[in-house]
């Protein structure tokens, strides 16, 4: 640059200051920061928006349509399996998943086991399907597999089978639920309503008097 281009450059630029600039957060290999992280992590735990479903959506092997699906708690009596297996029990409710996806089975599985136990049903049927026809043959295996898996996470499911020919056969099974707070309060009232509670010191009734 000339002399007296440098000169008039000088002349121009006086009482210019340079900016001062923020500093930045350093960032290892591209990561990010510690302070956004936590964030992030603290988002995750307290977001109202989490999907309370806990039932797993992994890919599963598809089962044979006529597989018999089988599944009972420890604790649940003999008796009552085996009522449940002959379909021997009033069916409170049923849900139907012909022509749902996975996703939405999932889903609908889910919301129907939580409602039926909220209003106190024991024994309910799930139709699953089981592939008549050659075009729903590998959907409905797939679905049967998913509700083997999905009903045995379910805390509130305490037994299920394939049902009777009359009731869907392997396309569809019984499931007994688990009776709820509510329901055990009810029967407790029940059974209390008109017997005096015991209470200490007092002698019991005497039936031979």
């Amino acid at each position: 640059m000339a002399d007296d281009e440098l000169s008039l450059f000088e002349q121009e630029m006086a009482g210019v200051k340079r900016l001062q600039q923020d500093e930045r957060v350093a960032r290892r290999g591209g990561g990010e920061s510690a302070q956004a992280l936590a964030h992030r992590r603290h988002a995750a735990v307290t977001d109202s928006h989490v999907d309370p479903n806990t039932l797993s959506d992994r890919e599963i092997t598809p089962l044979d349509p006529w597989y018999v699906l089988e599944f009972k708690r420890p604790g649940v009596q003999n008796g009552v399996y085996r009522k449940l297996c002959q379909g021997r029990y009033e069916m409170e409710a049923r849900l139907d998943l012909h022509r749902m996806t996975v996703a939405v089975a999932r889903r609908e599985i889910f919301d129907f086991i939580e409602q039926c136990y909220e209003y106190g049903l024991r024994s309910v049927l799930l139709v699953h399907g089981k592939g008549e026809r050659k075009a729903e043959l590998a959907r409905s295996g797939v679905l049967k597999a998913y509700v083997d898996v999905w009903l045995r996470d379910l805390d509130t499911v305490q037994a299920f089978h394939s049902a009777q020919p009359r009731h869907g056969g392997t396309g569809a099974v019984y499931i007994l639920l688990r009776k709820s707070e509510e329901k055990k309060r009810e029967n407790r009232e029940r059974f209390m309503k008109g017997r005096v509670p015991y209470e200490k010191g007092r002698v019991p009734y005497d039936s031979g008097r």
